[in-house]
């Protein structure tokens, strides 16, 4: 996905003098929203030197929008209260990627929103993480990072209908053939689906790897490879989504993130795989047959900070309907050696592949603040040697564990209130986050949903 600003140039010039098969090509200036939603500009290629100029405004206030779009003014101050001031959108040249379902030509490319005074503005998803890298950078460290993502592909009536149905390929008289997992069937169901995913992931550059058919109907995962670079791990994962909602619509499908799309059947998680390196390129979580310490300490840093950024792993109230008790969505907050029930799991303990794996987050959280908030927790074990407790096996399960909340307010408050969260994010952007996921959360607490209805109107 990443393009060397090298052949950068000759790529875009290559791209402007081209032959477009039809329609204007473009570029699109992409920013990262709160909720991990691309927003920005479509500039025509022939103008495009005023985007690699930072000459590109939008509001500030673009990156403070909710779930539904608003600005949030009366909590948040950041809009008409001060004038909606604009700030400058810096293209990272190295996410320049073609965009194979636009004209021929097209591409898209992520920006960071900056002041005026050339900081980066405290409300970017991508500074944000850039920030955290930084700390690691100090230490002479580098994070290598990669994403699991799963998602649901679903029929396109859903506006109609008002909730999502599975592909009817993948249904006998509407129900579904029951559960798909690694099912070579549901992925041949949906081959030319999957192979326009891959095409637009092999155009993009992205490092994706292997396909597989989850639980759910309709449901499946695609893992992204290992990278030094956690910013750019980060942009394969938010051009992932975009991929696999837009090769949907190619074949008048709907492709969701959301984290539980269906009462009966699986939720979509997004994992995260970090080990970190030195200087000299070794793997400093590597045990080398001894005892695991650094390791164990990483664990034990993602365990501490986990309940202070659920709100990042679980960021809207349907995302509380993983955590349910018997699923892969981890309730207690635990680790183990290869236990896929664990929410940090060590898949590996020596060599280059010594790894943790955090298992909590949905498939909706902001891949941006997700990583921050890992790679934040995980500093913790690196400067301290910290115990993660019990180790959970297949045999044993430690007793009174701490949990994670299955309640979206509560999320909210932990989040608010965390020392962490204020020197991960910042001050201002746990203020700016907290306050707007609490209106969304009082929101969802004060309507009457159809449930409601069918339960309680009819016998009350």
């Amino acid at each position: 996905m990443a393009f060397s600003a090298g052949i950068f140039k000759i790529m875009a010039d290559d791209k402007l003098h081209g032959t477009a098969a039809s329609g204007n090509p473009r570029v699109e200036l992409l920013l990262v929203g709160m909720n991990g939603d691309l927003r920005g500009k479509q500039i025509p290629l022939h103008a495009q030197k005023k985007i690699w100029a930072g000459e590109v405004r939008l509001p500030s206030s673009t990156q403070s929008l909710d779930i539904w779009g608003d600005d949030n003014d009366d909590i948040t101050g950041l809009s008409l209260s001060v004038g909606d001031p604009d700030g400058n959108c810096i293209p990272d040249e190295r996410s320049l990627a073609p965009m194979p379902w636009a004209p021929e030509g097209s591409m898209q490319v992520l920006a960071t929103m900056h002041e005026f005074d050339g900081t980066p503005s405290f409300m970017d998803p991508r500074a944000i993480l850039a920030s955290v890298l930084k700390r690691y950078e100090a230490r002479g460290l580098t994070p290598v990072v990669a994403t699991e993502l799963e998602f649901y592909v679903v029929e396109p009536d859903w506006r109609e209908t008002g909730r999502p149905s599975p592909p009817v390929n993948l249904t006998y008289r509407g129900e579904p053939n029951g559960f798909q997992l690694y099912d070579m069937s549901a992925v041949d169901a949906l081959d030319n689906y999957l192979q326009t995913v891959r095409a637009y992931a092999k155009a993009q550059g992205l490092p994706a790897d292997a396909t597989t058919a989850e639980f759910g109907p309709g449901q499946f995962e695609i893992n992204l490879l290992h990278r030094p670079d956690a910013l750019a791990a980060a942009d394969d994962c938010i051009y992932l989504k975009r991929i696999v909602e837009q090769a949907a619509r190619k074949h008048g499908l709907k492709s969701t993130c959301m984290a539980k799309p269906y009462s009966d059947h699986a939720g979509s998680g997004l994992h995260v795989h970090a080990s970190v390196i030195d200087k000299d390129g070794n793997n400093i979580l590597d045990a080398k047959g001894d005892e695991p310490r650094k390791l164990k300490s990483v664990c034990a840093g993602l365990l501490q900070t986990m309940r202070d950024a659920q709100l990042v792993f679980a960021p809207f109230a349907n995302s509380y309907r993983r955590f349910q008790p018997g699923s892969f969505a981890p309730v207690d907050l635990t680790w183990g050696y290869g236990h896929r029930g664990t929410a940090v799991r060590i898949p590996d303990l020596n060599g280059p592949a010594a790894r943790v794996e955090h298992r909590v987050a949905g498939a909706d959280a902001n891949p941006y603040l997700l990583l921050a908030a890992i790679l934040g927790g995980m500093l913790l074990g690196i400067d301290s040697e910290l115990d993660p407790g019990e180790e959970t096996t297949p045999s044993h399960t430690p007793e009174d564990t701490t949990q994670l909340t299955h309640d979206f307010l509560t999320a909210v408050d932990a989040f608010s209130a965390s020392p962490f969260i204020a020197d991960t994010f910042g001050k201002r952007y746990q203020k700016l986050y907290g306050d707007t996921k609490r209106k969304e959360a009082i929101t969802y607490l004060r309507t009457v949903s159809d449930f409601d209805y069918r339960t309680y109107l009819p016998r009350l």
